[in-house]
């Protein structure tokens, strides 16, 4: 390709979006100006797929969807004031839901990269309001989003309990997440998302480039998925925590997983409901729990204890990946042993990471960021930093953890400036008011989660 210059690029396009029913192979073509077509793939199981009429047009609302949300990947590389579609128009609702992807899913690539992108996207609304979505008589399962850690883990198991027909479902190629999902003993479904590869080629040359609204992506893939195999409900684990982001001193607050929080589950489910389908369930099982909630629930089995991993550099792209399921040295790291340690046998912990990171005093510099003590949360999919206080002064009042070299440098330095009331863990563990769970569902899976 020829050299990719980002300053020269005036347009970005959707040029257009199909899906081949007799191979589950859809694509999504994007372009710069009049640059070369940008061809990303996507590959659903199942083909050849057989789709009546109603079920035809609400998969092409989808794919559309899936189409303007992955573009993402490809517009930061430039972020280029004008925005074009090339092959169909959207309403002003898509449109909106869209600015919101963009501007607050690439809130922290526009932070690292000093842009200013709230006044540059703007989607193109040409059509008229959209009709109200038809009801499919999706049959009732759940295709149930799997990350390999903790939380997907949680709901698979919650809804396993609550008799919930249910499919694990990945994107992706990762073997960890392959095993976990395996380990479940579910049906699985892993769908292949290829990008375009010249987008690496503009990275290198210097485009723009940073952290995307990933599970923003995801999901809609997700959607796609649920309506070839014709089910009712899209599952993820996203936990309340998620919807807090890093204070920043003079930039206010940057949430590294803005797409996994509440504001976009509930814009986004409520534009499937009126856009696509409207009995297809988009929701978060664990929405109510926090983080702490979360490790709580996990702890009460040892079932995954030798296959998860919640270690981010698992799952990069590109790059180096640690020898074993854990780093030891990164934030989720970091915050997964802090957050699991109140609620399990101190062995049982080390045995899962292969070490004690609390008794590392190298780490101390990643748990003050935690702490938030002289930093801000870490651009990463943690906790809150009055859960990891909380944790933490939990962790100092017991004898097999209070001698280790970070809570005792954490008893020395850092609890007398807490306040006592604010760390307190127990209404940390208290189930919130806020989630989209169907109430049905949430009467049968409420109890074991307050358990």
């Amino acid at each position: 390709m020829k050299t990719f210059d980002k300053d020269k690029v005036s347009v970005f396009r959707y040029v257009s979006c199909a899906l081949d029913v007799d191979t589950g192979v859809a694509r999504l073509v994007y372009a710069f100006d009049d640059g070369p077509e940008l061809v990303e793939t996507v590959s659903f199981p199942g083909a050849p797929f057989a789709l009546d009429g109603a079920r035809a047009a609400a998969v092409l609302q989808a794919l559309r969807l899936l189409h303007l949300v992955a573009g993402v990947s490809y517009y930061k590389a430039a972020v280029p004031e004008e925005i074009r579609l090339d092959s169909y128009t959207i309403d002003a609702a898509t449109a909106g839901l869209l600015q919101d992807v963009f501007v607050h899913g690439l809130g922290e690539f526009a932070y690292r990269n000093d842009l200013k992108l709230g006044d540059r996207i703007r989607f193109p609304a040409a059509s008229p309001p959209l009709a109200a979505a038809p009801t499919l008589g999706l049959r009732q399962h759940a295709l149930v989003a799997i990350g390999g850690g903790k939380d997907s883990l949680v709901s698979i198991e919650a809804l396993r309990a609550a008799g919930v027909a249910q499919t694990v479902s990945w994107i992706g190629n990762s073997q960890l997440i392959a095993a976990c999902a395996a380990h479940t003993g579910l049906p699985n479904l892993n769908i292949d998302r290829r990008i375009a590869p010249e987008l690496f080629e503009m990275n290198r040359q210097g485009a723009w480039n940073g952290h995307i609204p990933v599970t923003a992506v995801n999901s809609a893939i997700l959607v796609v998925a649920a309506l070839l195999q014709g089910v009712d409900q899209v599952v993820f684990s996203n936990e309340r925590s998620a919807s807090y982001g890093s204070l920043i001193p003079g930039s206010g607050e940057v949430n590294h997983q803005w797409s996994k929080g509440w504001a976009f589950e509930q814009a986004f489910a409520r534009h499937l409901q009126s856009h696509v389908a409207a009995d297809l369930n988009y929701f978060s099982l664990l929405r109510a729990l926090s983080e702490l909630a979360v490790a709580r629930q996990f702890s009460k089995s040892d079932r995954y204890d030798a296959h998860f991993s919640s270690c981010n550099r698992n799952f990069h792209i590109l790059g180096e990946r640690p020898v074993n399921r854990w780093c030891g040295v990164c934030p989720k790291c970091h915050f997964v042993f802090l957050a699991l340690a109140p609620f399990m046998p101190k062995p049982r912990l080390v045995g899962i990471f292969g070490r004690n990171l609390l008794d590392d005093p190298a780490q101390a510099a990643g748990y003050d960021a935690l702490l938030e003590f002289q930093d801000h949360k870490p651009f990463e999919c943690v906790g809150e930093g009055r859960e990891s206080r909380a944790a933490m002064a939990a962790l100092a009042e017991r004898p097999e953890w209070k001698e280790d070299a970070l809570l005792a440098r954490f008893i020395r330095q850092i609890r007398p400036h807490l306040i006592d009331s604010q760390l307190d863990i127990q209404p940390m563990l208290a189930l919130d008011a806020e989630h989209g769970v169907p109430a049905a569902l949430w009467e049968q899976v409420r109890a074991n989660f307050a358990a």
